[in-house]
């Protein structure tokens, strides 16, 4: 435990370079780690800390053997080793990973013999090869092809599941500098026609910062943005902005971005409707995140994101506060700022007693929502389809793939 902690959050740590190690941030609270006995280990966090907890459960921080890391080096990532119901076995680049099961498993073995992961990046592939019975399984469905899945020969599965889809808003310079606009851009977008239309009924409308998969913390009484256009346009107008251009990047693909193409050309169409001229940038999504994480100052006036978290700490914390600025280190592309949200997210994050944490996130979404720093489209309901010869797979909140039940 004490030489996974120190390998990636101590620079000077030797074997520091055998990352990278891009969600350290999970555990930027930690200051030691102390190896008590054979069977403790002592964290000291720099001030108390909620989600510590579930954050050692996320893959972050998952635990790797030493003497691996020792042995590979640099090369360590491509040389997996573990202790789970599968092993590694074989690793083609943009072709296969495929595992096998481990026979010297502590608890009971895996079901399957082997699992060999595809990437089919893209999605009318993906679906002819599961129809045409090349795959077992195919996670993120298409919206337009579940129907196609809706016979005796396959079973849908779907999930709610902590996600949020979203538009940044650039709110430090142009339009969006003005609430009034945010707003404005918010009852624009009919977010139920691009989640029954273009999303197929897979994802539900959002109505703030949170997604309703972490019930305890949801704030149940706040309702979305309707769609009214009318009102938008009356927003637009107060504010000086009728007929602003807009920078709109759009990216083709990437993690839980749903359908991001077709969903940013039906967002423009509606800023259409009401005198707004978004002019759409599609970049693919190494490219496109190298363009919108530094920040939109000085490039964009809105930016389309998805986020999947473990707590509903995290997607505030990391891309709302004013200290999370990119020039700061954080996620806030938008450079969003109000001290009461600020506050109100560290107060909640420090807190043990989950009742407080739950009262201070949702006075946080109330003000969120209210200064609409993003454009709340979607929460996105998980799917996969399986052929009929698989059983027992069941999705999880988590979005991880459990697989060592599961049969063929």
């Amino acid at each position: 435990m004490k030489f996974n902690f120190d390998r990636m959050l101590d620079e000077s740590h030797p074997y520091h370079n055998t990352g990278p190690f891009p969600l350290a941030f999970f555990f930027s609270s930690v200051n030691n780690v102390e190896a008590v006995d054979p069977q403790t280990v002592k964290f000291t966090l720099n001030a108390p800390y909620a989600p510590f907890l579930s954050n050692l459960a996320y893959p972050t921080g998952l635990i790797v053997s030493p003497e691996a890391v020792k042995k590979y080096g640099k090369d360590f990532g491509r040389n997996p080793s573990g202790t789970g119901p599968f092993r590694f076995a074989e690793w083609e680049s943009n072709s296969k990973v495929v595992a096998v099961r481990n026979d010297d498993y502590w608890g009971d073995k895996a079901k399957l013999e082997a699992v060999v992961f595809r990437p089919i990046t893209d999605a009318n592939t993906r679906v002819a090869e599961m129809l045409a019975g090349s795959i077992d399984m195919m996670v993120e469905v298409p919206p337009n092809a579940l129907s196609e899945f809706e016979n005796d020969r396959f079973k849908v599965e779907e999930q709610a599941g902590p996600h949020l889809w979203f538009l940044i808003l650039n709110a430090k310079e142009g339009p969006f500098a003005d609430k009034r606009m945010r707003q404005a851009v918010n009852y624009a977008i009919n977010k139920k026609a691009l989640v029954e239309g273009v999303l197929e009924g897979t994802a539900e409308v959002a109505a703030g910062p949170t997604p309703p998969a972490f019930a305890w913390a949801y704030n149940d009484s706040l309702q979305p943005y309707p769609y009214d256009p009318e009102k938008a346009k009356a927003l637009i107008k107060e504010a000086g902005q009728e007929g602003a251009k807009l920078t709109f990047y759009v990216t083709e693909g990437g993690s839980g971005m749903l359908d991001p193409v077709p969903m940013g050309t039906a967002i423009q169409a509606d800023l259409k409707a009401v005198g707004l001229d978004a002019n759409i940038e599609t970049y693919e999504w190494n490219t496109f995140l190298g363009k919108v994480n530094p920040g939109l100052e000085g490039k964009a006036d809105m930016a389309e994101m998805a986020w999947m978290t473990n707590d509903p700490d995290t997607l505030p914390y990391l891309a709302l506060r004013t200290e999370a600025w990119p020039d700061k280190g954080g996620f806030n592309s938008g450079y969003y700022s109000n001290p009461e949200v600020d506050k109100l997210l560290v107060a909640a994050r420090e807190s043990t007693d989950q009742a407080e944490r739950a009262k201070l996130y949702r006075q946080m979404q109330e003000i969120v929502q209210e200064d609409a720093p993003w454009v709340f489209v979607a929460n996105w309901k998980q799917n996969a389809v399986t052929s009929d010869q698989v059983k027992d797979f069941k999705l999880q909140p988590s979005f991880f793939l459990i697989l060592d039940d599961v049969q063929k």
